[in-house]
């Protein structure tokens, strides 16, 4: 029974290590891929690939880049009013009584 056990672990140990240096292949592929692309310009791949997860978008008036401005303030405002009072509760909490040595 012992030795199925260290088989199977052995097994799986050596399947993850495998399926890491799979996906550390590929991944490392796919970015040197998407630098030949780019020209090998790192700047423009990380633009491209914020614009792609949505982070950064391209605004064409200035009435969109209001919006956008406006909106990520009130969001700021928001977790601003809920993260206060936490602070405030946290900073002015009861201390435990501390004897004095004489």
């Amino acid at each position: 029974m012992g030795m199925d056990n260290m088989d199977g672990k052995r097994i799986a140990w050596h399947s993850s290590i495998f399926c890491g240096t799979v996906i550390s292949i590929w991944s490392v592929a796919a970015f040197l891929s998407g630098l030949a692309q780019v020209n090998w310009q790192l700047s423009e791949l990380l633009r491209q690939y914020l614009i792609a997860v949505g982070l950064l978008q391209e605004f064409h008036t200035l009435s969109d880049f209001y919006t956008h401005i406006k909106g990520v303030e009130y969001i700021i405002a928001v977790l601003f009013l809920g993260a206060f009072p936490a602070f405030y509760t946290y900073l002015n909490r009861s201390k435990g009584e501390i004897a004095a040595k004489t």
